[in-house]
């Protein structure tokens, strides 16, 4: 399998992510014990965002933001941009902040400071992937699918250039 030309080799399959996602789902209703609001982060997070609320048995709202700090490029370029903002006031409401993959931190950062300007009374973050060895601000999330090494990866919803997104596992372009 390839994506612009370049192989690609399975790092996390299709049934390694369906498991840990019961896992998650079963540790943030737990945390949670009440119902919340999910905020995923368009695009990357919108296939992991689907399956972790079809996971959870108590109910949930679903927002969405689209926040940008890619482009066309493998690297985050450090600052953020909201290309959509909620639809919805959170002031007052538990939220549960979900992200593809936490890298450099620049983006889950700003999402949360944004989100505490907009009077969330609490929010927690919950990422599929964690690439702590690329982090340039010290921000951890608080539920994590799985930790990563220092790759670049498509699939699962990440992409590169907006392709890639509809494979169902995880995979590192070599």
């Amino acid at each position: 399998m390839k994506i612009k030309g370049r192989p690609l080799r399975l790092l996390v399959s299709e049934e390694e992510i369906a498991n840990r996602i019961k896992g998650l789902a079963k540790e943030i209703q737990d945390y949670f014990g009440e119902p919340f609001l999910v905020v995923g982060l368009l695009k990357g997070a919108f296939v992991f965002t689907a399956d972790l609320i079809r996971a959870f048995d108590i109910p949930v709202q679903v927002d969405f933001m689209w926040v940008s700090s890619y482009g066309s490029m493998q690297e985050s370029q450090g600052h953020v941009k909201v290309v959509k903002d909620l639809d919805r006031d959170i002031e007052g409401l538990r939220v549960l902040l979900v992200d593809d993959i936490l890298d450099t931190g620049y983006t889950l950062a700003e999402v949360y400071r944004l989100l505490e300007l907009k009077g969330a009374r609490e929010i927690k973050t919950c990422v599929l992937l964690d690439k702590k060895e690329r982090r340039k601000v010290n921000f951890n999330a608080d539920f994590v699918g799985f930790e990563v090494p220092n790759l670049f990866l498509v699939g699962y919803g990440l992409d590169w250039d907006e392709e890639g997104r509809n494979l169902r596992g995880i995979y590192a372009v070599e």
